[in-house]
């Protein structure tokens, strides 16, 4: 399959009277089909070029010259969030975002340790978790860790030969594990 031309291409485009305008370059006798700006103070006025003529012009075309390096970041800033403005998230969100985790706490007890006091379910579910490992208070984490590693070497079903209350015991040993592990900052 052949490729389209240009000029087959923005045939749909163009304006009945676009394909009589001859190339603005000077000493062409080619028909103006192609525009480019005039300048990017204003961008909706246009030369019209031939293809060649165009080409030739999009080349040197640099929209920042003549700007400082100033107002060239500045015009860089705009372009970044399509000339829409924007604003910084401030004292405001952080306030909001604290009242979220506040509320969350309240209402459904959520025990992460981001957030603030833990909820008396979540002290009552480490509290278990500690029992099941035979630990008590005050304890690090690396402390439950040795412990865990301890007990699952004890209960594993390779050195229990498949013992069934072994086994039901590491589960419990894994889960009060797994409790711990997220209650504790490590």
């Amino acid at each position: 399959m052949a490729r389209p031309t240009p000029e087959a291409i923005f045939e749909p485009f163009r304006s009945p009277d676009e394909s009589h305008r001859p190339c603005q370059h000077s000493d062409c006798v080619e028909p103006g089909l192609y525009r480019a700006p005039k300048s990017r103070d204003q961008l909706t006025d246009y030369y019209l070029f031939c293809l060649e003529h165009v080409r030739d012009y999009n080349k040197a075309w640099d929209y920042f010259v003549g700007m400082s390096e100033d107002e060239i970041e500045a015009q860089r800033r705009v372009d970044t969030v399509w000339e829409r403005p924007s604003w910084p998230l401030g004292a405001d969100y952080g306030k909001a975002e604290e009242q979220a985790r506040e509320n969350l706490e309240r209402e459904f007890g959520n025990g992460s340790a981001k957030a603030g006091p833990k909820s008396a379910r979540q002290r009552g579910r480490d509290e278990r978790a500690l029992a099941v490992l035979d630990l008590k208070r005050p304890i690090t984490f690396p402390e439950i860790k040795a412990r865990y590693i301890e007990l699952v070497k004890r209960l594993h079903p390779d050195a229990n030969g498949a013992d069934k209350a072994a086994e039901e015991q590491l589960k419990l040993v894994n889960e009060a594990y797994s409790t711990l592990k997220h209650s504790f900052v490590q």
